[in-house]
């Protein structure tokens, strides 16, 4: 008799090591301390400029680059991606100038077209003009000239080394000039992965200032003694983990790094779940107050134990630990953290436990700090539409998650293994997903009309 295989004990190897977050992760620590102790610094080598700590808003946007590099060089000196088949790159390849000039003529047309699509929307977006945008707006503005003119030299010289020249790109540079023949999907795939770079890389740029001032300038002494304040002040240094690696993901989409996008989430649903939690859809933590705020007379953790020393500790412990959940799922994904993309497969770190930690301890963190169920104005109507609002944001992250993995069930043997092993195996995935089939409804035999 032959005997069924035994389950893999492991999931399937990850295309991200967690090298290459930690070094990122102990990059950013350390541009922290300095940015912090930055007078004491200016003092002992007598340096020119001001004395003070570097809590500007230029100053979180140098520490993209000091994160980056270090994750960069990791993934390059350590993990070696740049020799994965993956990247699409033979660097034993020496394909003359001269046979890839024109191909990638055709392809910065593709990649300048797209800029100048992408400064078009942020022009008509109203949005992008106002508030914490406008920040984001002067970055890019900034970086647009550097960025096109270093973009000759590195498509000159990536068409010499890429097996394939002719990309997504490439095929939208060849629908605009109409000399060559041209892939629609190939062009609907570029314009995906723009999008949500464009989308998205705003924002990130826009939010990087207010917690980088808040952790840089933060006095933790004055703090250690009294849980709520030195909460808040973790859990931003928390959120400015996840934002800098995350920002970094969107800058770093280099396919000499591995870090490519290589599909953007085709899916209307993945797209309308996705916008629905980001400006200019909605404001704040989840939504104006007007239409899915849910934080209407909410006091807060710290209100309604406020007097109960013990437990705020332990309730600041809690919420601590929900972020750094919430961070370390982020800067998990080293350089390929990005919203409705498709960039390897990560099965390391959280995503060992289950296959959405980010959106699990992010929903777990607005109920414990929220407690949307107890109203300072004792009104049976705010408890229940706060309760019920709360619940509809959480129903909304169930919905990203499950339309991102459809997609990348479609996209790689290796989520399907992923996916399949997680079911089995995972500790918060293999309960949930038992849960779901309990709770599914259970047709019977369907029986004949009579």
């Amino acid at each position: 008799m032959i005997s069924a295989p035994n389950p893999a004990k492991s999931p399937p190897a990850s295309d991200v090591s967690a090298g290459v977050g930690l070094s990122g992760l102990a990059a950013l620590l350390v541009w922290l301390l300095v940015c912090r102790n930055w007078a004491a610094i200016a003092d002992a080598f007598a340096l020119p400029g001001p004395h003070a700590p570097m809590s500007g808003p230029y100053a979180s946007v140098a520490t993209l680059f000091v994160t980056g590099s270090a994750m960069a060089l990791w993934s390059v000196l350590v993990d070696k991606v740049h020799r994965r088949p993956s990247t699409g790159i033979d660097w034993n390849l020496r394909r003359p100038l001269s046979e890839s000039a024109e191909l990638s003529i055709t392809k910065l047309a593709g990649l300048w077209a797209t800029w100048a699509l992408i400064g078009a929307f942020y022009c008509i977006g109203r949005w992008y003009w106002d508030g914490q945008y406008l920040f984001a707006m002067e970055v890019i503005g900034a970086a647009a000239l550097p960025v096109f003119l270093l973009s000759i030299p590195y498509v000159l010289w990536l068409d010499r080394k890429l097996i394939e020249p002719r990309d997504q790109a490439w095929h939208f540079g060849a629908l605009l000039i109409g000399r060559e023949p041209w892939d629609a999907e190939a062009v609907k795939k570029h314009g995906r992965a723009w999008a949500i770079k464009a989308f998205f890389g705003a924002f990130m740029i826009s939010i990087l200032p207010g917690g980088f001032a808040q952790v840089v300038e933060a006095n933790f002494a004055a703090m250690a003694h009294d849980p709520v304040p030195l909460a808040s002040t973790v859990i931003a240094l928390l959120f400015l983990i996840d934002v800098q690696i995350g920002t970094v993901g969107y800058i770093f989409t280099f396919r000499p790094l591995d870090a490519h996008i290589r599909s953007g989430n085709p899916l209307l649903a993945g797209w309308v779940a996705a916008l629905m939690c980001y400006p200019p859809f909605v404001w704040g933590t989840m939504g104006r107050a007007d239409v899915m705020g849910y934080e209407v007379n909410t006091g807060g953790w710290s209100y309604w134990l406020a007097g109960h020393t013990a437990l705020l500790w332990l309730w600041a412990a809690l919420m601590v630990t929900l972020t750094a959940v919430y961070a370390w799922a982020t800067f998990a994904f080293g350089l390929r953290f990005s919203n409705l993309t498709y960039r390897g497969v990560l099965t390391n770190g959280p995503y060992r436990f289950t296959r959405h930690p980010a959106y699990l301890s992010k929903n777990l963190f607005w109920w414990t700090s929220t407690l949307p169920f107890l109203v300072t104005s004792h009104a049976l109507t705010d408890m229940v539409r706060n309760t019920v609002l709360l619940g509809v944001v959480s129903g909304i992250y169930y919905w990203r998650a499950r339309t991102e993995e459809a997609h990348l069930l479609a996209e790689d043997a290796k989520y399907r293994e992923y996916h399949a092993w997680m079911a089995r195996n995972a500790p918060i995935t293999r309960s949930l997903t038992r849960l779901g089939a309990w709770l599914r409804p259970r047709n019977g035999a369907l029986q004949a009309a009579e």
